[in-house]
């Protein structure tokens, strides 16, 4: 799958929608080392890169404890 595409698909999405959560995703596949980066330059969001998705989702939790 191209992820860069599927990326641009969030991003477009999340703007129209007008979420306000945080959005956790996992791209794998084409271009996957490249969508993480594009789309910082487009919207105000912090990509958090990470090497698994049982790393990512301990990353996650603990950013989402923080904010209460």
């Amino acid at each position: 799958m191209r992820c860069d595409l599927i990326a641009d698909g969030i991003i477009n999405a999340v703007k129209q929608v007008g979420v306000k959560i945080p959005v956790v995703v996992r791209l794998e596949g084409t271009n996957a080392d490249v969508a993480p980066r594009a789309p910082e330059s487009r919207v105000a969001w912090r990509s958090l890169r990470r090497s698994d998705l049982t790393d990512a989702a301990t990353k996650v939790v603990r950013l989402a404890r923080r904010r209460h």
